[in-house]
């Protein structure tokens, strides 16, 4: 009987995504002489050789890249649709918070969409500094507590005129009408978040039509302005047929409040673009869908005899999700059930690594191996050493499993869309499940068209124990253990024993003077 050859990891992704071995894998990750280069220049296997792993690689050129191409698909469709209106790219800082971040996607053009009145206070630092431009728009979104209120009444007092509160409730404005400098206001429509019932959560936001109406009315009896309707249809474009119909509907809201209130100029339709971060299969026609868009809202516009609307896109996932990877190292292997793929141990955590994972319903990840693509592809399922918790398993249990080389321990992967909500869901710098501590951060940033690093080392173990109410003490010196009165006064020998590199200390007890002792006790 022949055996068949199993088939290659490279073949698998050839026959499953057409992809043949060199070139691009994604619009963020291209694979060159075998090796992977994030955003075509980031050389993930020579990082993985340099500082082990875990390591997390962040590559803030490619926030800049997912801008500019944005910009320049919406100028496209700008173009073929004749749109008379401007295009503002919002980026939402609630995806990554990151400094890094932060700074790169305003030195790229984006206006700032906040959801927090720690949001906004590091906004309103950023403006004092100037590396928050005048010019660009503050959109703050979000119910608001007695803190948030006073961070925006702070910031515009400070001098910034874009500063613009969308209202979520009539008592935002109560608390925001006394403000003595003038502020331009946006009101969020509450019908569009869940029209169709699938978006259950996003019903909590906005304004009713009648209270769109009151809303309208204060702030024209006011020294302050109505200047943005937001209508946010949902957290993903899923279908953008639905998507586009929904958003009709909201644009026709906006013209009819635009017709009493001239100084509507702003219409934001929120995020929801998808990114190729999740699926090496992705495709969307980025294009296509702004032009779609805009020739919706200009038709609508057209229908009610309004102006058409300076468009504002949110875009948080999108901006940030592809600029950061996760190198994950398999530390063991260990036999599946019968029947069941075998599991790859990871020197990590999936939990902390991954919580969307958790959180989000069908959540998937882009998971490449930095090497063995000429080794045969076999299926596996990803658990967290660094943790004892059932959950800790990538993909999830009703999901397929992954398909990876079988170079088991010590092959690294890297886990791709991270830059979005992992880190801010997990947190940063704290205390998280079974003590998994962050991996060493490799930060890679472009200055005056020139690459410069910043390595952090892995959060520290000491410092862990701190947050959770530990003091370290020094370790009590060594002392020989008490014998029982009728035993020997050899003393025994305490000796430690170091296990492997980098391993924990264990301490043996000599065999020979433990035997004396117990012969000195029994009396023989």
């Amino acid at each position: 009987m022949v055996q068949l050859k199993q088939q290659t990891y490279t073949n698998y992704i050839k026959d499953r995504f057409g992809f043949a071995g060199e070139g691009h894998l994604t619009d963020f990750m291209v694979r060159h002489a075998g090796e992977l280069l994030l955003g075509g220049h980031l050389n993930l296997n020579e990082l993985a050789r340099n500082h082990g792993a875990p390591l997390e690689v962040v590559y803030t050129p490619q926030i800049s890249t997912q801008i500019e191409r944005m910009y320049a698909w919406a100028a496209q469709a700008r173009q073929e649709s004749a749109y008379a209106g401007q295009f503002l790219y919002a980026y939402a800082t609630k995806a990554n918070f990151a400094a890094d971040a932060v700074q790169t996607a305003l030195d790229a053009g984006a206006h700032y969409e906040t959801s927090a009145a720690a949001d906004l206070i590091i906004a309103h630092s950023l403006f004092r500094q100037g590396l928050l431009p005048a010019d660009r728009l503050i959109c703050c979104n979000g119910s608001k507590e007695p803190n948030y209120l006073a961070a925006i009444r702070a910031l515009r007092l400070d001098g910034c005129e874009l500063v613009t509160p969308v209202l979520d409730d009539r008592a935002e404005l109560e608390a925001l009408l006394a403000c003595p400098a003038p502020l331009q206001f946006g009101v969020r429509e509450r019908a569009a978040g869940n029209r169709d019932g699938t978006h259950p959560g996003n019903d909590r936001f906005g304004l009713t039509d009648a209270e769109i109406e009151l809303v309208a009315e204060q702030i024209a009896n006011s020294p302050h302005q109505l200047v943005l309707y937001h209508a946010m249809i949902g957290s993903q474009v899923e279908d953008e047929a639905h998507f586009l119909a929904t958003l009709r509907t909201s644009v026709a809201a906006y013209c009819r409040l635009r017709r009493r209130v001239p100084s509507l100029r702003y219409f934001n339709f929120g995020g929801g673009i998808p990114t190729s971060g999740y699926r090496l299969d992705f495709s969307f026609d980025y294009a296509g869908f702004l032009t779609r868009l805009m020739a919706t809202i200009s038709s609508t516009c057209a229908a009610y005899d309004v102006p058409m609307p300076d468009l504002i896109g949110e875009f948080g996932r999108y901006t940030v999700a592809n600029h950061s990877v996760f190198l994950l190292e398999v530390g063991a292997v260990k036999r599946g059930q019968p029947g069941q793929p075998d599991w790859y141990l990871m020197n990590s955590s999936m939990m902390v690594t991954l919580p969307d994972a958790l959180l989000v319903e069908g959540q998937e990840f882009v998971i490449l191996p930095l090497s063995d693509w000429d080794r045969p592809a076999v299926p596996v399922r990803l658990a967290g050493r660094r943790t004892c918790d059932s959950d800790d398993v990538y993909p999830r249990p009703h999901r397929p499993p992954l398909m990876l080389p079988d170079a088991g321990a010590g092959l690294i992967v890297a886990v791709c869309g991270v830059g979005a909500y992992q880190q801010m869901i997990a947190g940063r710098g704290g205390a998280h499940h079974c003590l998994s501590p962050e991996p060493a951060r490799v930060v890679v940033s472009a200055q005056q068209g020139q690459l410069t690093t910043r390595y952090v080392p892995q959060q520290d173990q000491a410092a862990i124990m701190r947050l959770l109410g530990y003091q370290p003490r020094p370790m009590p010196s060594e002392r020989p253990l008490p014998l029982p009165v009728a035993a020997s006064s050899r003393p025994l020998r305490i000796t430690p024993v170091v296990v492997g590199a980098g391993g924990l200390a264990r301490r043996r007890i000599h065999p020979r003077p433990l035997r004396l002792a117990r012969q000195a006790a029994a009396g023989d």
